[in-house]
């Protein structure tokens, strides 16, 4: 095909992803720069990846994505946001209630976004009319989405490594598609935080050793989700209550002045936040499986979550907890059980007071 008709197409695309539900969408080529992975290995030399050994597999996928699949020649990269109505922060005032992260108050997004993307490469196979080929990913596979997503010219990576951009702030998901087809290219996001550390300086537990560089094992958000067994004693008191991620970082971004409310409803539509802790930490397996299915937070079971509230218990001061924690101290998990000798004796010095 000419020029004229692959920007038709691309311009039919981008019309297209509109229709379902898709915030931005933007194209590149399947090269990465040799900077971006080098900075991946300075990361994993360092040991900021923590217990999160996947990320050292299949390194010359992530490197080279032509490796994965060499007739690729352009990446398409679309953003749909999930911005929240509400201040994110609020949820950390009450002490007795466990705070959710905003992306996993709802649905599991990649199920959702996944099947708007098979859509969306449906719709180009059938749309172009000659044999192409199509693959999909959301967090499936060794792919570096947000310098992908930077070449494309979705955003840029902030500070606080999360993407950003001027027009969507930065609550929004990723989702990209491989294609054989080649398509007319975007350009590249250029970094604007400038002068800006709203980000780095929020982080509770000083997870930024640098601007742009993170220490995934001082992260709250890694703490509560990747993180398995007993959690280090210096970040215990700085959960707060948060018991499954943390929005701080991305909370302060003065560029969601400018983030659209979302459109998709079951972002937002679980009523899975701000419940009460004494209730969540008496949780079976089956019960915790029940809440939570169809919301990400399944994903790390109930030991790892209940050792989370125990946590958040800890630091409430509420001693009306006591008797739920009392129950959990000779749990068959150490995570759990650890957890809930550790809330007990911060319960107990508080109540002395």
């Amino acid at each position: 095909m000419d020029l004229i008709q692959n920007d038709y197409i691309k311009s039919a695309l981008i019309e297209k992803s509109k229709t379902e539900g898709f915030s931005s969408i933007g194209i590149t080529q399947p090269n990465l720069d040799k900077e971006v992975f080098e900075n991946l290995e300075i990361f994993l030399q360092a040991g900021y990846h923590g217990q999160m050994s996947w990320l050292e597999r299949r390194l010359d996928w992530r490197k080279n994505p032509i490796s994965m699949w060499p007739e690729v020649k352009s990446v398409i990269v679309v953003a749909e946001n999930y911005t929240p109505i509400e201040n994110p922060l609020d949820g950390l005032k009450d002490k007795s209630l466990g705070n959710v992260s905003v992306y996993a108050r709802g649905k599991d997004y990649h199920k959702i976004l996944k099947k708007k993307l098979k859509r969306l490469a449906t719709w180009l196979v059938e749309f172009v009319e000659e044999p192409l080929g199509v693959k999909v990913f959301v967090d499936t596979a060794p792919i570096m989405e947000k310098p992908f997503a930077q070449l494309a010219g979705i955003g840029w990576q902030g500070k606080h490594t999360n993407l950003v951009a001027k027009d969507l702030g930065n609550w929004f998901f990723l989702g990209v598609i491989f294609t054989d087809f080649e398509l007319p290219v975007d350009l590249p996001q250029t970094d604007k935080c400038g002068s800006c550390n709203s980000c780095v300086e929020a982080c509770p537990t000083n997870a930024f050793p640098a601007p742009y560089i993170l220490d995934a094992k001082r992260c709250i958000s890694y703490l509560t989700i990747e993180h398995k067994g007993p959690i280090d004693l210096e970040f215990r008191s700085r959960l707060g209550n948060r018991i499954y991620g943390c929005d701080d970082c991305l909370a302060v971004c003065p560029w969601n002045k400018f983030a659209k409310s979302s459109e998709e409803i079951q972002y937002s539509t679980a009523n899975i936040n701000q419940m009460n802790l004494g209730e969540l930490s008496r949780l079976s397996d089956s019960e915790f499986r029940i809440l939570y299915a169809g919301s990400p937070i399944k994903r790390i079971g109930r030991d790892r979550f209940v050792r989370n509230v125990l946590y958040a218990i800890g630091n409430s001061q509420f001693t009306n907890f006591r008797h739920d924690v009392k129950n959990l101290v000779d749990d068959p998990d150490l995570g759990v059980s650890d957890a809930a000798k550790w809330a007990l004796k911060r319960l107990d010095s508080n109540h002395g007071k």
